[in-house]
């Protein structure tokens, strides 16, 4: 079955080290990937939003070939020998800026970060399909980022696929290393957060700020607004929730796909 709108999906990476990881959660991206490709087909492009392209301004990148970032220090060799050798796509990038009009601008002095590629290596493990990076703008609030997902939904019927990746919950100054699952604030507004997407609640998604743990939750919002973004593309598209697993305290891996 091949359908010409792709889904959309989001979905959380935590800690870098999930690129070299085989376990439930990378297992589970690999049965999205493997299973969106069997039924949509592969997508032409994707458009990666990443929380850590988090720049003062809306940015598409239009490289050729965009440079693989380790934007991460502390960890073992063997992470940043992880290849992901993705190309551009000129075409998806002028649908972005035809999409986005004079907000969006091209800036290739970023690439596909870890936040990306991480999530990336188990969905489409060949590297075969063209990634182009769009920033996160710090100076949008939530509703403007959501709007800005809206304007973002045509790229689908175009055979794009658009990949948010963030976290839920991502509070790096409480991670602890040693705790296998969340504290009770972390599963608390997960499980607000998925409650809200899966039932079309997008106004209390977008309103985030407003749960009493948002403030631990969500203490920075760069890993949040891909979400906000996704959930804008995603029009009136039905969700389901994949991951929904909170670990090193203050994280969640949870991910969720529209559409699909």
């Amino acid at each position: 079955m091949n359908k010409k709108r792709m889904p959309v999906i989001f979905s959380g990476h935590g800690s870098p080290m999930i690129a070299l990881a085989d376990n439930e959660i990378t297992h589970e991206m690999k049965r999205i990937g493997r299973e969106l490709a069997e039924t949509y087909g592969k997508p032409k492009a994707i458009l990666a939003i990443s929380g850590h392209w988090y720049v003062d301004g809306t940015y598409v990148q239009n490289a050729a070939r965009p440079e693989q970032i380790y934007d991460m220090y502390g960890f073992p060799k063997e992470l940043y020998e992880v290849k992901y050798p993705a190309v551009g796509s000129p075409d998806l990038t002028r649908a972005v800026q035809t999409a986005l009009g004079s907000s969006v601008s091209v800036n290739d002095s970023w690439g596909i970060d870890h936040g990306t590629w991480t999530v990336l290596v188990h969905m489409f493990p060949e590297a075969d399909i063209p990634v182009v990076q769009l920033s996160v703008n710090r100076r949008l609030s939530a509703a403007e980022s959501f709007e800005l997902g809206r304007k973002l939904h045509g790229l689908r019927d175009e055979g794009y696929l658009i990949l948010g990746s963030g976290n839920v919950v991502h509070n790096l100054m409480l991670v602890d290393w040693d705790n296998g699952g969340g504290t009770a604030a972390a599963v608390r507004f997960n499980d607000f957060i998925t409650d809200a997407v899966i039932s079309g609640r997008k106004e209390a998604v977008v309103q985030y700020g407003m749960h009493p743990d948002a403030g631990y939750a969500v203490p920075t919002p760069d890993h949040f607004l891909p979400l906000l973004y996704c959930l804008g593309a995603a029009g009136d598209d039905d969700a389901a929730a994949f991951n929904k697993v909170c670990n090193l305290g203050s994280m969640a891996m949870t991910g969720y796909v529209w559409g699909f």
